[in-house]
């Protein structure tokens, strides 16, 4: 097979032999600082699959005995709107806290922008175990940034 192209090295002159070598040697360091650098991802990123799957993991063996509980008594006399907006903010999530609405007789219909999941995650248990909330349904969206997600949580009472 007969490439398109050749270069003898014996015709060209030496500062073009030179200027040759030097591009193919720094074009080979570049290919291995590139390889090197996804190799390095791909370590990265092994790591958080392994941790995620022991987090769930332990999640699964937790999960029958936080259900077997039940839930912890409501807050005293505050509405669940009160509840939800303290304790959002509480857990750092008062900025992210784009809207809420009533949902049903029990219920409140509650929008995340840009919430931290792990924040998220942690604000939905205390309401659980603090207050008895329950959540009804969610629908958790990426949203751009990583570990930040939009989120539409419908939450009830009792």
């Amino acid at each position: 097979m007969k490439l398109p192209f050749s270069v003898n090295l014996d015709t060209l002159s030496d500062r073009d032999r030179r200027t040759l070598l030097i591009g193919i040697g720094i074009a080979v360091l570049l290919l291995l600082y590139i390889l090197i650098q996804l190799d390095s991802s791909v370590t990265s990123a092994h790591k958080r699959i392994r941790k995620k799957q022991d987090d769930l993991a332990w999640i699964r063996t937790a999960a029958p005995e936080i259900a077997a509980a039940g839930p912890a008594p409501t807050s005293g006399g505050e509405s669940l709107l009160v509840i939800v907006d303290r304790s959002a903010r509480e857990s750092g999530l008062g900025n992210a806290l784009a809207g809420s609405e009533p949902s049903g007789a029990d219920g409140l219909s509650v929008r995340m922008q840009k919430a931290s999941f792990d924040n998220l995650v942690m604000w939905l248990n205390r309401l659980s175990q603090q207050n008895g909330i329950r959540v009804d349904s969610a629908s958790i969206d990426a949203a751009g940034d990583p570990g930040l997600v939009n989120a539409a949580i419908v939450l009830h009472t009792g």
